[in-house]
């Protein structure tokens, strides 16, 4: 395997996708000449020609629009939004275009194309650049959402799905661009949707995370070991659909469980996965689930406040401890 960046990891999926498949095309606003605005395609318009990368005016409705439509005619587009935030001016072609033409058409016509969004707070970027809008697609019946955490997972998850035959929402955490971590180099190393990943296992709480929360829950694992209490951490990886059956297993053998996520609080995915382990693990929960959310706020731009309205490793490491100790 070789280390590198999030960001790394990405390219070399686009690439390895490229390479291997010529109606894979990469659209979106800046991402030939400028190379992307987090430099993810980096290097592609070099390798693979301004007919599969172009760059698009800055109209997100039109992005998706047009990538929707060769989709429709045999591509495998791969647009890129700047940031998930612009995707609130593309949400008619998302949500009544490419998630529900298989179903208009009787399953007569497909859309396989995958929209890369970068999102999450934690920048300084405002109230209007530091949304995490995940929730906002999971609630969209037909589309496949992705949240890798990881170099590795970012890779694999993104191979599949190019390849997939459905819509995918690909998100990636603006934070995580510089992360670096293991990532096979085999051209075919593909992670299937739908599967969440125990990254650490344990005993006594089960922190059910994704995304930049999962890098945090594994940090309060670590620091929560060294207090004697053993938290299994479990990645999810695929926000739609989701793995019941890995989050149901690490609950029943562990009794109690913490989510976290970024989102705001009211219809997060916490109360949506906590409602699964509710109807699922009740008859074994020894206490209830317990959720670590973003505030319902609209994210500050001071740098202290904005770190309060997001979780942090020690309101993390706090709510295990209400769960493993029967303070909630």
């Amino acid at each position: 395997m070789a280390e590198m960046t999030y960001r790394d990891a990405i390219n070399l999926a686009l690439r390895e996708e490229m390479r291997r498949d010529p109606s894979v095309v990469v659209w979106g606003e800046d991402v030939a000449l400028y190379e992307g605005s987090f430099k993810v395609t980096r290097g592609l318009l070099a390798e693979f020609g301004e007919e599969r990368v172009k760059d698009t005016p800055i109209s997100e409705n039109t992005i998706i629009g047009v990538a929707v439509g060769a989709a429709m005619g045999g591509l495998r587009p791969v647009a890129e939004l700047m940031t998930v935030n612009f995707a609130l001016l593309a949400m008619d072609q998302i949500v009544n275009h490419m998630t529900k033409i298989r179903y208009m058409f009787g399953g007569q016509a497909s859309v396989p194309m995958t929209i890369r969004m970068p999102g999450g707070g934690g920048s300084q970027l405002g109230a209007q650049h530091s949304q995490s809008l995940e929730t906002f697609f999971m609630h969209c019946p037909g589309m496949r959402v992705l949240y890798p955490a990881t170099p590795g997972d970012a890779k694999g998850l993104l191979k599949s799905a190019i390849r997939d035959n459905n819509p995918v929402v690909f998100l990636e955490h603006e934070l995580l661009y510089n992360s670096k971590g293991e990532v096979p180099e085999d051209p075919e190393y593909l992670i299937p949707i739908g599967k969440a990943a125990v990254k650490r296992p344990g005993e006594r709480v089960t922190i059910v995370a994704y995304a930049r929360m999962t890098v945090l829950a594994l940090q309060a694992a670590e620091e929560l070991a060294r207090e004697g209490i053993s938290c299994e951490v479990v990645d999810l990886r695929s926000l739609a659909p989701l793995d019941d059956d890995t989050v149901m297993a690490s609950v029943k053998k562990t009794g109690r469980a913490v989510v976290v996520e970024e989102c705001w609080r009211t219809c997060g995915l916490g109360a949506e996965i906590a409602s699964r382990i509710f109807e699922n693990c009740f008859d074994v929960l020894q206490a209830p689930v317990r959720r670590v959310s973003g505030l319902d706020v609209p994210m500050p731009y001071s740098r202290k406040i904005e770190k309060l309205c997001i979780p942090q490793v020690e309101t993390i490491v706090q709510a295990v401890k209400d769960v493993a100790g029967g303070r909630y």
